[in-house]
């Protein structure tokens, strides 16, 4: 008995384009959140990774006069009997302030080396609640051990970094800081009860947000707050 061939398929004109098969729009929506998705943990992973650099090693700082840990006190530095005292208001997670030292930073810096000015910082915790208090407090173990203003520097300098507190620890051992004493104090949140009062401290006075720069006792407004604006404002007391 014979049995029936298949009938043999023919090929398809060459010269002809064949049908292609279609990618579903959900398909592709879903392509493209996996591929956001590695790229944000990539960048999550590099933030919390990368290499602390320091910039401002060797630079000199200013004496500190009135360090961290006095209820309600913020942390003084400069040349004791100056003439005007500069207060600022800032939250290490705040990008407006990473704005204003970047654009300012050069002025009260320059300020404060002359004698014309101190500068007392207050380190406010209410812009990201897991970073923004790890960051002040060791900003404040830092300046308790006389380097305050690199350790903004180099917080600001690089702010997309998450400031991890091994990248913490590494920075004050870069900054000439990172003894044990230093180390206890970042990994116990030593500082802890001491940025509670300054954060009372700022609402008794009616700061709201940051950056919040008073000199000597008058607040700046928004568009004073920048390098000519601050000059300004200091020129006025000073000369």
């Amino acid at each position: 008995m014979s049995k029936t061939k298949p009938p043999v398929k023919s090929p398809g004109n060459p010269l002809l384009q064949q049908p292609k098969r279609r990618i579903t729009p959900g398909i592709i929506v879903v392509i493209v959140l996996v591929l956001a998705l590695g790229a944000g943990v990539g960048v999550q992973y590099y933030r919390g990774h990368s290499k602390v650099e320091v910039s401002s090693n060797g630079r000199p700082e200013p004496t500190v006069v009135t360090g961290p840990g006095s209820a309600g006190k913020g942390i003084t530095v400069g040349k004791s009997g100056a003439k005007v005292n500069i207060d600022l208001y800032l939250d290490f997670r705040c990008p407006h302030c990473a704005e204003f030292e970047e654009a300012s930073g050069a002025t009260v810096d320059k300020l404060v080396q002359d004698g014309t000015a101190t500068l007392t910082y207050w380190p406010l915790q209410f812009v990201n609640p897991d970073a923004s208090p790890r960051l002040a407090n060791a900003f404040a173990a830092a300046a308790a051990n006389g380097k305050a203003l690199s350790f903004v520097d180099e917080l600001y300098g690089d702010f997309s970094k998450s400031w991890t507190t091994d990248q913490l620890l590494e920075l004050g051992k870069q900054l000439g800081v990172g003894d044990a004493k230093f180390q206890q104090a970042v990994q116990d949140n030593t500082y802890a009860s001491w940025l509670e009062s300054v954060g009372t401290a700022a609402d008794d006075r009616g700061v709201t947000g940051t950056p919040t720069v008073f000199v000597n006792g008058k607040q700046l407004e928004a568009n004073e707050l920048t390098a000519e604006g601050l000059q300004k404002a200091v020129d006025a007391i000073a000369s």
